[in-house]
């Protein structure tokens, strides 16, 4: 029982952080909350009893690919139709 409302939570949270990711104009912020996705779906993965996934996803999907995102808006517009 305490497992399917750990599961219903992390799933609510996926779907709010996928809504987010698709609805943030400010690129910014939808790295964040894409990087949040990636951190929940490590969760899941540990939930699941995938340890090593779990891993591998925090390090490269929450970890390495929101910092090098974070670069590239550094490098370009912050906000979606903003000309450098």
């Amino acid at each position: 029982m305490m497992e399917m409302a750990i599961h219903s939570l992390v799933i609510a949270g996926l779907i709010a952080s996928a809504l987010m990711v698709f609805y943030f104009r400010d690129l910014l912020a939808a790295t964040l909350a894409a990087g949040f996705f990636s951190f929940l779906i490590s969760v899941e993965f540990y939930i699941l009893q995938a340890p090593d996934v779990a891993i591998s996803q925090a390090a490269i999907g929450a970890g390495l690919t929101t910092a090098i995102f974070i670069i590239a808006i550094r490098a370009t517009a912050r906000y979606e139709g903003e000309h450098p």
